[in-house]
């Protein structure tokens, strides 16, 4: 059977649509080494151009000042020692053909990034990516096909008879090591195997209290930190910052030596964390990747399946058996920044009674009249502001001074070059895939057309019916209230890079104004704060974002004095 390449006519849409000046008939030749011992595969083969030798370029690939360039197609049966065609035809970015790159000299390479065939629950069959252990990152993706970077010259009148062969395989990744403050488990949801049609897991790294082996009449709160995937627990450390390491620079923080302050602060955490009076707790730090992100927003999504479930009732229940935790909802916390302020949030409200309190820093929109600057309510399109005779982008990214890195149109359209059909493991498309509901196809429906940003207002509706955050506790506070008291807490930057304190103004209004019961939680901002705020208004946030793991503490513990039903055990883990 002949290789099929899934185009369709986008790219020249694309192309017709794009400005400036055209080359005629540049190509690119892809293929797979004969030395790779593989059958058929399927995946986004990508194409990219550098002029930046710092690193390769599959690790330069972002929508920001200093991204570099990119083409994408879908593939399928693609076997060793075929060519693939990338031409003018094939949507790039930021540029949207191959004809218009300038001239120069780059670092070119490929990659494909390998899908598989899932049959699910729903009857759909679908090809996606499966995490392997990364995290879903595309770019370092174990099993993936790549290809060492190598100088082109594209000249003035196009590049031609340029063959890229992708002749290396990412190599697994090292699972990590329990030590006697950290454990590691994986078990498999019966849940999510069921929907996909094939054994999916549940990870979580589980930091455990001090004199957890010697106080086996212990029982612990559990306390649920949310966020992107994470490859060990993080900011622990039981000795000094190494005295040789040499200081990095961070650009976003502008801070000399970060990398020593972060080793500091792990072990100012390990160094609170046995402290005689800090409250003896549970930790734990969850995997949950999907084949569409690093994590499923921790929610039942009718794309991704039922993770919040899974999550709430398979892998919680599994690890507070498996580790002494109190196993009742007045015990469990849920706190995280960005994704993980979303998914605090969200959990707390599809599960009311399961948990007693959320810690919500800089979430993702949690009111969808503020999706970033859209409104996808009442908005016709992403993409522009309205208007009758111009064009103006919405910004997707900002500093705290308001400096623009980049658009909305331009995230989605790196967006559909790394992959169609929400599948490029990006943040629009994640959002899509968890709050869509299923096309025909089996792969999520569009809240907007990709290449235009034209909304869809049929599944805006589904969004705010089954995700909108606001809305839901709005149309729902008669039943939700009385298990919502005091358990919700939201804190942002006024200067949030992404916007997303926006959606949280108007969360606030309707917390603070119209909740009968009132919500008797917190909603804070930082001043000029930028993503992640997280409640400090003392310190800096580069410091305060290392400190998600003992700043709530003294909230949590006021929490369960106020909440804790009668005769629950309140001393056995307040040991010295």
């Amino acid at each position: 059977m002949h290789m099929k390449f899934l185009l369709g006519p986008l790219g020249l849409l694309l192309l017709l649509a794009c400005n400036g000046n055209q080359k005629s008939n540049s190509s690119i030749q892809v293929s797979i080494s004969d030395k790779i011992q593989t059958e058929s595969m399927d995946g986004r083969l990508l194409l990219m151009l550098s002029n930046n030798d710092e690193q390769e370029p599959r690790f330069q690939i972002n929508s920001g000042l200093n991204g570099q360039i990119i083409f994408g197609m879908d593939v399928e049966e693609m076997k060793p020692g075929e060519n693939v065609t990338f031409d003018d035809g094939v949507f790039g970015y930021p540029y949207a053909s191959l004809s218009q790159v300038p001239p120069g000299e780059y670092k070119v390479q490929a990659l494909l990034h390998t899908y598989q065939t899932f049959e699910l629950a729903t009857g759909h069959s679908v090809k996606l990516p499966m995490d392997n252990g990364e995290g879903q990152q595309w770019n370092r993706s174990p099993g993936n096909l790549y290809n060492t970077p190598f100088s082109i010259t594209i000249p003035e009148n196009g590049v031609n008879g340029i063959n890229v062969v992708m002749d290396q395989i990412i190599e697994p990744i090292e699972e990590p090591k329990d030590t006697d403050w950290i454990k590691h488990i994986k078990i498999k949801s019966e849940l999510l195997s069921e929907f996909y049609g094939r054994d999916m897991y549940l990870g979580a790294h589980i930091l455990l209290p001090k004199g957890y082996e010697e106080h086996p009449e212990a029982k612990y709160p559990l306390m649920v930190f949310q966020g992107h995937f994470p490859s060990d627990f993080g900011g622990f450390r039981t000795t000094p910052p190494d005295p040789n390491l040499e200081p990095v620079y961070s650009e976003r923080f502008d801070v000399e030596g970060y990398n020593i302050i972060q080793q500091q602060e792990a072990y100012d955490f390990y160094k609170r964390w046995n402290e005689p009076d800090f409250p003896r707790f549970l930790i734990i730090e969850i995997q949950h990747p999907t084949p569409y992100y690093d994590d499923s927003y921790a929610v039942n999504s009718a794309s991704q399946g039922p993770y919040g479930d899974a999550l709430t009732y398979e892998l919680i229940p599994y690890i507070e058996k498996q580790f002494r935790g109190m196993g009742e909802g007045w015990a469990r916390f849920l706190y995280g920044g960005s994704t993980g302020g979303w998914e605090a949030l969200a959990v707390q409200v599809k599960y009311p009674e399961e948990y007693n309190g959320c810690f919500a820093a800089c979430p993702d929109p949690i009111d969808f009249r503020a999706y970033c600057l859209t409104n996808i309510y009442e908005d016709t399109n992403a993409y522009y502001y309205n208007s009758s005779h111009k064009q103006l982008q919405v910004p997707a990214h900002r500093d705290y001074l308001g400096h623009i890195q980049s658009t909305i149109r331009d995230e989605n359209h790196l967006e559909l070059v790394l992959g169609t059909r929400s599948r490029s493991g990006q943040q629009w498309d994640i959002w899509e895939a968890t709050y869509s509901p299923q096309g025909d196809d089996g792969y999520p429906k569009r809240i907007w057309d990709k290449m235009s940003g034209d909304i869809d207002h049929d599944v805006a509706n589904y969004w705010k019916e089954n995700y909108d955050l606001r809305y839901i506790l709005e149309r729902d506070w008669d039943k939700l209230g009385e298990n919502l008291k005091g358990k919700i807490h939201i804190y942002c930057g006024d200067m949030d890079n992404y916007y997303l304190n926006n959606a949280v103004y108007l969360m606030e209004d309707f917390l603070e104004s119209t909740t009968d019961p009132y919500y008797g939680g917190e909603v804070l901002y930082g001043d000029r704060a930028e993503h992640c705020w997280n409640g400090d208004p003392e310190l800096p946030n580069h410091i305060t974002r290392m400190r998600y793991n003992s700043m709530y503490v003294p909230k949590i513990m006021k929490r369960i004095a106020e909440s804790a039903p009668k005769n629950a055990d309140l001393t056995s883990w307040r040991y010295k």
